[in-house]
């Protein structure tokens, strides 16, 4: 089980190598989805991913993209997976 700091760096390098910006970690309140960071494959990726490296069970089936909708709330969402 990873605490959270170990959380927030793995979903920060997952979304910074996916997004291919930094601008997730100068505003991990940016909207993902809204500023086209982020689309319907980087999402499944992005799961997959979480999944390998820290074990959660999420799948795409219950996704909902409020919830996933910035880096704040993926740690959050990840935090509450564990």
């Amino acid at each position: 089980m990873a605490d959270e700091n170990e959380i927030r760096n793995v979903v920060m390098e997952v979304l910074t190598d996916l997004t291919g910006s930094d601008e997730i970690t100068k505003d991990p309140d940016v909207n993902l989805f809204e500023t086209g960071l982020l689309d319907s494959m980087g999402t499944v990726q992005l799961l997959l991913e979480l999944q390998n490296r820290l074990g959660i069970d999420a799948p795409v089936s219950e996704f909902d993209r409020t919830e996933w909708a910035t880096p704040n709330k993926i740690i959050a969402k990840v935090a509450s997976l564990q």
